[in-house]
């Protein structure tokens, strides 16, 4: 009988690799990643999927050049890394403890986005940014989906990128973060880090503006929208394509649902159930919960 390693035993084996101490190991968070605190080191372990090793290694490399080049991303800790292990890929980072006066505001992003898209161009290779790809898959091996969930999302991921596919850039294209938005964002004293860079490319600008627009099925206000446009420096609600790419937004973030549901966590099948319904039924003043 096969032993089915779990993610925490996947972030122990890999401290010890690492040559971490294992001992302080606590659960911080579970979505899409598990996310680890090692306390007596003050490091922050990431346990992916395996299939996201080549990405993670982008990511490590990329975040070392822009703290090296002075930008305010999180910092890999200083051990060798990305660890694979079982199923997963492990990754190791530094601790920013948060204070309870809350997240960092949307405004802080968008200045954080316009030093990221003002730097030169990385010394390496980063992946073409291509939407709904690891969506697609999702949705293709899910076993938690009824037939007809999977036919609606399979047909609404096609005609949304045929939309996209004629879209035009006025921003450009360059090194974008990928999934910008103010939740990846951390206090470091008074200053503010962004951080997973797991889905860094290269690819239009405004992708990395879009997701903090989306962010009003989440409750974020025209006054946040305001300051975070003022911030960056432009304001992208007059782009035709803003509404396509927020839908496409909307697809991408029911993925990692998808696969928790697979798992049988029933807290995130209820909610996929309930966002899949809200697009279905085209209610875009629909409020989805972070479950």
């Amino acid at each position: 009988m096969t032993k089915t390693v779990s993610p925490e035993s996947a972030a122990l084996k890999a401290c010890r690799a690492a040559g971490l101490a294992d001992r302080s190991l606590t659960q911080l968070h579970h979505h899409a990643t598990s996310v680890f605190l090692l306390a007596a080191e003050g490091v922050v372990v990431r346990v992916s999927p395996i299939s996201q090793q080549r990405r993670l290694e982008t990511a490590v490399s990329l975040a070392r050049w822009l703290v090296a080049n002075d930008f305010p991303a999180t910092e890999p800790a200083n051990v060798p890394q990305p660890v694979a292990y079982g199923p997963y890929v492990v990754t190791f980072w530094q601790h920013y403890p948060q204070p309870d006066h809350g997240a960092p505001p949307a405004g802080r992003l968008g200045d954080l986005l316009r030093a990221l898209h003002d730097l030169p161009p990385p010394p390496l290779a980063l992946p073409t940014y291509r939407p709904l790809t690891s969506f697609k898959n999702a949705v293709d091996h899910s076993t938690y989906l009824a037939p007809g969930q999977r036919e609606w999302l399979t047909a609404r991921r096609k005609e949304l990128l045929a939309v996209y596919g004629k879209l035009d850039f006025p921003l450009g294209h360059g090194h974008i973060h990928g999934d910008a938005y103010p939740g990846n964002t951390l206090w470091d004293g008074q200053g503010v880090r962004l951080g997973d860079w797991d889905e860094a490319a290269f690819g239009p600008r405004e992708i990395d503006l879009a997701n903090t627009f989306q962010g009003v099925r989440f409750g974020r206000s025209a006054g946040e929208l305001d300051n975070f446009s003022e911030q960056y420096g432009q304001d992208i609600r007059q782009w035709s394509g803003l509404s396509v790419v927020c839908e496409i937004r909307d697809l991408h973030t029911l993925g990692s649902f998808v696969r928790r549901a697979d798992r049988g966590d029933t807290a995130a099948a209820q909610q996929l159930s309930y966002r899949i319904e809200t697009l279905r039924n085209m209610d875009a003043q629909a409020r989805w919960g972070a479950a």
